[in-house]
């Protein structure tokens, strides 16, 4: 790895994560099209790749978040025995099944752009004319979890871009989501880059991390990551929904532009 090309995944790792941190997205689903288009990183090396991100990148969140007092409660621990199961079995699936991606950017696609809009308008509306959603059981949230634990596993995304925008759209207020999403995907990215290194002993091909290229974004991200969280008290609840939303509709807008390549 060339100092330019560390210097610009520190850049993509920080800037990114300072706009995702304050919801509870890690901002490794926006890293994975730098990843691959502008720091040429091979498939499927990209996936563990953008799990190493995560691991270090999420202390810095983590941390701030632990200061206050805020990674506490159920939610969390609920998303963690989820995630983690549902990531092993994504990464098995990735190495030997190797699933197209096209299916899973069409799902994505479908799911987010509704999703983010429907957000969106919800919280512009909120003040006085929409009731609050029904929380979802702690069964729904495991289920949900181990589906995003999957998926993350797969494509090494973060499970936040995934888990917030639905868990706020059932009614949970940002600020309880966003610790315990980012745990989560420190939790399983953890597992998951742990699960291709292993399977890199005994499978041939690109499997194993770009370790230094990993840590370079990875750096950027536990800086970002932690002035992301620490911005998170100072803004609103309607500021940071919309910002969810918005991200929501990104990430979604960005499978879709790649559907129709």
């Amino acid at each position: 790895m060339s100092w330019s090309t560390g210097l610009l995944g520190f850049a993509a790792g920080l800037l990114i994560s300072v706009a995702t941190a304050p919801v509870g997205v890690s901002g490794a689903v926006f890293l994975l099209p730098v990843q691959i288009s502008v720091l040429g990183v091979p498939s499927p090396a990209v996936t563990p790749t953008n799990l190493l991100y995560n691991v270090v990148a999420g202390p810095g969140a983590l941390l701030r978040h632990h200061r206050a007092g805020t990674l506490r409660g159920p939610l969390t621990r609920l998303l963690v025995l989820g995630t983690v199961p549902g990531v092993v079995v994504g990464a098995v699936i990735r190495v030997f099944a190797v699933p197209g991606p096209s299916v899973f950017r069409l799902l994505i696609a479908g799911l987010l752009l509704p999703l983010g809009g429907w957000l969106c308008l919800r919280t512009l509306r909120r003040a006085s004319r929409t009731a609050p959603a029904r929380e979802p059981s702690a069964r729904a949230v495991t289920r949900l979890a181990m589906a995003v634990g999957v998926a993350g596993g797969i494509y090494g995304i973060g499970g936040g871009s995934l888990l917030g925008p639905i868990l706020v759209g059932r009614g949970m207020p940002v600020a309880k989501v966003a610790p315990a999403a980012l745990a989560a995907t420190f939790v399983t990215s953890v597992v998951g880059a742990g699960t291709y290194a292993l399977l890199s002993l005994s499978v041939t091909g690109d499997i194993a991390p770009y370790w230094s290229l990993g840590l370079a974004c990875g750096l950027g991200g536990l800086c970002g990551g932690y002035l992301g969280a620490r911005l998170q008290p100072r803004l609103p609840e309607t500021v940071l929904r919309l910002l969810l939303g918005v991200l929501a509709l990104g990430v979604g807008g960005l499978y879709a532009v790649q559907l129709l390549r």
